[in-house]
């Protein structure tokens, strides 16, 4: 079975702060009151309740998921829904329906009572089909037993699966170039004298068309530029109750004061992947409008990359822009199939680890990197990566997760130069890395994988 995922769903538009705690949760509800809509049950429904398991019983509260819930039942999708129509929505509810009454329009046509105590938090509780795991139960009048049961799987980037289903997005797709792993893939490009991008075009085109695909990829570049942008503009606290102060903005300052001045003592390019960085992971812990790439936990590494091209290197294009966004998705469709990208079941090298890749690799492609180059750049970049934990500070997309994006945008950028400097003849492989990184994640304790029970998330607090 083929391994690419098309670049149009690895990277979506949604919100923050978390795709798998807000983006794949809002989806699964949405799915839950369409379902419900089609089978023809909605009109019979009275309240919906939601449990969350494991990693989103855990830090569910502070990474939105709640709110994402009712959101989703009330219709709104993550890729176009207002920011702030899903800010507070549940921690605003009465706390049952027995005290001042609340509603919302399931699937935006019917009208059910909701109150707080409709989701609750079971995070000892682990379903065996994934660590972020929640099950949506529709009841009648009677109250008596729920008139439909279903439990959902936030599987990382986004992503859905409903439990006793193959997941949605890629099932049944035919590629023509397919491949399952980076051998398999340097393989094709050696035969048919092609670079990544040239093999996932070619997968991509086959479903989308070359100009559905460049409008598509157009539009997820377009939502990367305006998410940084916003981000170095806006200044502020972040929501929580840590404190946390955005420093994007004042580092634009500081860099443009910088570059004001006639002589220029040094060289600004980190800095600026710095801020870039910041922007978007401030933006998304704030729940602004985000593109997963491929978690929203990760989502400023890949942007501030392709900042940094198109800034600091000559000739950077569109078409550039473009052959970087589908040599990343050519690498992080490996990760996924091969490993993970969630943070709750593969710890932090999940999600910035395989960010980090898929940057590395894709800026090695644009700045001409053969295809032996561009696997190596990967590779290096995952390696550098491997055990890191996911340990949330008050459950929060907000301390380690900010800076570690900054610090990997730098990491994917050494790893590109050092990779080019090679002719791309290398000791471990990026098949093996992803591998590792699989078998490490299984060993990890569940309390360093996005459950806010170990490392940082209680030793800061202790301190």
């Amino acid at each position: 079975m083929t391994a690419y995922v098309s670049a149009l769903d690895l990277f979506s538009i949604g919100i923050g702060p978390s795709s798998s705690h807000t983006v794949g949760p809002m989806r699964a509800a949405l799915v839950f009151s369409a379902r419900l809509a089609e089978s023809g049950m909605l009109r019979n429904v009275h309240r919906v309740t939601c449990s969350l398991y494991g990693s989103l019983g855990a830090t569910g509260i502070g990474h939105g998921t709640p709110d994402a819930v009712v959101a989703g039942l009330s219709g709104l999708r993550p890729e176009d829904c207002d920011p702030d129509a899903v800010r507070g929505v549940w921690s605003t509810l009465p706390t049952s329906v027995d005290a001042k009454s609340a509603e919302i329009l399931l699937n935006g046509t019917h009208t059910i009572a909701i109150a707080r105590d409709d989701v609750s938090f079971e995070p000892r509780t682990r379903l065996p089909g994934h660590p972020n795991a929640m099950t949506l139960q529709a009841w009648g009048a009677d109250a008596a037993l729920p008139i439909i049961e279903e439990t959902y799987y936030s599987i990382g980037g986004g992503f859905i699966r409903r439990d006793g289903e193959e997941e949605a997005p890629t099932v049944g797709i035919r590629h023509p170039l397919p491949y399952s792993t980076s051998a398999e893939l340097l393989t094709i490009c050696t035969e048919r004298g092609l670079d990544f991008c040239d093999v996932a075009r070619a997968n991509e085109e086959s479903i989308h068309g070359a100009e559905g695909l460049n409008a598509g990829l157009d539009a997820i570049w377009d939502a990367m530029r305006v998410c940084v942008d916003h981000g170095l503009a806006t200044d502020g606290t972040l929501p929580g109750g840590l404190g946390v102060k955005r420093r994007a903005p004042a580092v634009r300052t500081q860099l443009e004061e910088h570059e004001r001045q006639p002589r220029r003592e040094r060289d600004t390019s980190t800095e600026w992947l710095h801020a870039f960085a910041l922007a978007v992971n401030e933006e998304n812990a704030s729940g602004g409008r985000v593109v997963t790439a491929p978690t929203n936990g990760a989502a400023g590494i890949i942007p501030a990359v392709a900042h940094y091209y198109l800034r600091f290197v000559p000739g950077a294009s569109q078409d550039g822009i473009r052959k970087y966004l589908l040599t990343a998705a050519a690498i992080g469709s490996l990760v996924k199939a091969n490993a993970s990208i969630s943070g709750a079941e593969g710890g932090c090298q999940a999600e910035i680890g395989s960010a980090c890749a898929m940057a590395s690799g894709a800026l090695c492609a644009v700045l001409g990197g053969t295809p032996q180059q561009v696997e190596n750049a990967a590779e290096i970049a995952m390696e550098h990566h491997l055990g890191l934990t996911c340990d949330p500070v008050g459950g929060l997309v907000q301390v380690p997760c900010i800076e570690r994006n900054a610090i990997a945008a730098s990491t994917a950028v050494s790893a590109a130069r050092l990779a080019l400097h090679g002719d791309g003849t290398h000791l471990v492989s990026l098949d093996t890395v992803i591998e590792t990184m699989r078998q490490t994640g299984l060993d990890m304790m569940t309390k360093y994988k996005e459950t806010s029970e170990g490392g940082l998330a209680v030793n800061v607090i202790e301190c």
